[in-house]
């Protein structure tokens, strides 16, 4: 992989930032020093929950604090401030009442470009999560909508947190086609407003961060019909730290990503539990956590600051520049990967390698209705029988036949998972489009049908149209599954 020149300089070797940190601060700061951290929270964003609610819960951040050198002796207060959203953060980290926050892609920019321009700079210190090609944000629409695609809502009234990741990403969705700013009738409404509004059909659509686009439908009133995947560019969020902090204390921002990764290992561990846990602790339904963190989510939890999420975020901020959307900001010196090197260098853990890593938690085991282990990961499946455990597929089609033998059984299903063929991205399996049938290379009807899973109705009419298939609904296709598929 080719780095980036700008990339180069953030390869400090991790000896001279242990040389450099304990130089910093030499000198005890004594008994009576009280270290205030307030720590800028989304308790309910999906993506930033293992560098937020699960710390406060399980004490991660307590264990890896300084407590030997210039920090014996010294008490910690810790301020956790929670929002729904990334501008109260930003509002607060400027007036120096947070000092470590966590927010998405085009959020980050605004961040680091407000600090830039009112003195109050803050450094991007680690990612919490991504996903490469885009997935996690969307669109949604009612339930019983008439539109199925971004082309649809053409003039329609369609609303979105203005600032955010959903934001960033509907203008990128305008530019990709040559589409006016006016394309709709944009406005800005929080999750909450958002969601409501919606329900009451007084707005057409409504764009929104992980991880309303996948919950929304999951609650039953709405169906998404456009997933940032779409624009095929990365999408990611990550820890910001105000840079007077970083400077003063850098063992404590060491300590707070050492703390992040554990809280992924703790999500990998048993991504089941941990779901439930984060349900318990956000009121986020735990189908719902599952489908972003959990074995195949649509999100992979990686602290390391690859080169290309810093040149995203560089045409992230040009695309916000070219709207004159957000101020004059230098992103190279913003960036400050010394932290996490250090943190990676003190757990023995490889930082280079994890640079050149894409690899996330992948679907894997063996599957109890067609007799195969998972081989094809992208294209497996999952259910989670209610009050159970999680089972995988080797395919759509055998997960499809698991929900018709498992409720055969009297078991209910709180939620059958399936990956989207076109997009690579997981889909609740009752929300999905399908391309069931199809033929064989002799243009003869396969022996057994095809069934394969699109987010977008299009799509599936597509596949279906060039393999000879047809389009189906969920029901549709349960009912394609043959009793004795093996």
């Amino acid at each position: 992989m080719r780095v980036p020149a700008y990339a180069k300089r953030l390869l400090i070797p991790v000896a001279l930032l242990i040389v450099g940190a304990v130089a910093f601060g030499a000198g005890p700061l004594g008994a009576t020093t009280t270290i205030e951290i307030g720590i800028g929270t989304q308790h309910t964003t999906t993506n930033t929950v293992t560098g937020g609610i699960v710390l406060k819960e399980l004490g991660l951040l307590e264990k890896y604090l300084p407590r030997t050198g210039k920090y014996k002796d010294v008490k910690y207060s810790l301020s956790w401030q929670n929002s729904t959203s990334a501008p109260p953060l930003t509002n607060g980290m400027m007036a120096n009442n947070i000092q470590i926050g966590m927010m998405g892609d085009y959020p980050l920019i605004y961040n680091g470009a407000t600090g830039q321009q009112t003195k109050n700079e803050t450094q991007l210190v680690a990612i919490i999560a991504y996903n490469a090609f885009g997935g996690g944000n969307g669109i949604v629409v009612a339930k019983d909508s008439p539109y199925y695609e971004l082309a649809d809502l053409k003039g329609k009234k369609v609303s979105v947190p203005f600032g955010s990741a959903a934001h960033g990403m509907m203008l990128q969705a305008l530019q990709d086609r040559g589409l006016p700013p006016d394309f709709w009738d944009l406005v800005s409404q929080s999750p909450e407003v958002g969601s409501t509004n919606l329900q009451e059909k007084r707005i057409d659509a409504h764009g929104d961060f992980v991880p309303y686009a996948e919950l929304l439908p999951f609650r039953g009133f709405a169906r998404k019909i456009y997933d940032g995947a779409e624009t095929r560019r990365p999408t990611l969020h990550g820890v910001v730290v105000r840079k007077d902090f970083g400077e003063k204390y850098p063992e404590i921002v060491v300590a707070y990503i050492k703390a992040l990764i554990e809280a992924n290992d703790w999500m990998r561990k048993n991504p089941r539990v941990a779901a439930e846990k984060v349900e318990e602790w956000t009121k986020i339904e735990k189908e719902v956590v599952y489908i972003f963190l959990g074995p195949g989510g649509v999100h992979t939890l990686d602290p390391s600051i690859k080169p290309q999420w810093l040149s995203a975020l560089e045409a992230d901020y040009a695309a916000l520049r070219r709207l004159n959307l957000v101020k004059d900001f230098d992103l190279r010196p913003w960036v400050n990967d010394k932290f996490v090197r250090q943190a990676f260098g003190e757990l023995g853990l490889d930082y280079e390698a994890q640079l050149e890593s894409l690899a996330g938690s992948p679907i894997q085991g063996m599957d109890p209705i067609c007799k195969q282990p998972v081989r094809v990961p992208a294209e497996a499946g999952q259910i989670w029988i209610e009050g159970g455990d999680v089972t995988p597929f080797s395919s759509a089609a055998c997960t499809l036949a698991g929900v018709k033998a498992f409720s055969a059984e009297g078991k209910k299903i709180g939620a059958a998972y399936v990956m989207d063929h076109a997009l690579g991205i997981q889909l609740f399996a009752d929300a999905a489009f399908y391309a069931i049938g199809g033929t064989d290379s002799a243009g003869k009807p396969t022996a057994r049908p095809e069934i394969v899973p699109f987010l977008l109705k299009h799509d599936a009419e597509q596949y279906a149209r060039e393999h000879g298939g047809k389009l189906s609904s969920y029901a549709e296709a349960l009912s394609a599954i043959p009793s004795d598929l093996r």
